[in-house]
């Protein structure tokens, strides 16, 4: 159970880190407008929000991996930024769009599920 819930905390960061990318760098290219639904116009007008927001999805991942990476030991930082995660989520589906209950929430419930349970 250790192991696959290692996996998914890996998982969840690895969307974080894809979320920085999208968030920092692709907000106002068309990847980045199609995954979140906006127009040129307002991407533009919101970049450098979207940069920032994009830089704290980071931190998510970076201390995601800096649990992963100490092992048995990282448990309490695991739960701490699945906990984060699940959070922002929840946050997210209430005030922006209800996909990221399903892209964000989800995973982070099912790590610390899985934490909990290891």
């Amino acid at each position: 159970m250790s192991l696959l819930a290692n996996v998914v905390v890996g998982i969840v960061a690895l969307i974080h880190v894809y979320i920085l990318v999208l968030e920092m760098f692709l907000w106002d290219k068309p990847v980045g407008l199609r995954a979140f639904g906006q127009t040129q116009a307002a991407a533009t007008a919101s970049k450098v929000l979207a940069a920032n927001q994009g830089l704290y999805n980071g931190f998510l991942a970076a201390g995601l991996l800096w649990g992963l990476s100490l092992g048995a030991q990282g448990t309490a930082v695991k739960v701490f930024f699945l906990g984060c995660v699940l959070v922002a989520g929840l946050y997210g589906a209430a005030t922006a769009s209800r996909k990221i209950l399903f892209v964000q929430a989800l995973p982070a419930a099912v790590g610390l599920g899985l934490l909990f349970l290891s």
